[in-house]
């Protein structure tokens, strides 16, 4: 899940990946950040959040890693396919 919030060329940007029973860690990685991972927070009910702020106007692939060894798409965003045989999702602000 995907939560914007835009002031003037900014955007205040959640991903918030919903409670599973087997979702014990989770990262984000997309090309705002070169595709390194950053850990999320787990909160109290159990979903993985992380709140990043990003440049308006612009469009991001991303991913979620869970548990270390699943990569996976936003359910919102949906996916595209990437040029190494795998899929991200897509972000535009």
């Amino acid at each position: 899940m995907i939560k914007i919030n835009k002031k003037g060329n900014k955007a205040w940007v959640t991903f918030t990946l919903p409670a599973e029973d087997n979702l014990e860690s989770a990262s984000v990685s997309g090309e705002w950040n070169e595709w390194k991972s950053e850990p999320m927070k787990k909160k109290k009910n159990g979903d993985f959040y992380l709140r990043r702020l990003l440049d308006g106007g612009q469009s991001y692939e991303f991913g979620y890693s869970i548990n270390g060894d699943e990569w996976k798409c936003d359910e919102e965003l949906g996916c595209v396919a990437s040029p190494f045989g795998s899929e991200n999702s897509l972000l535009e602000l």
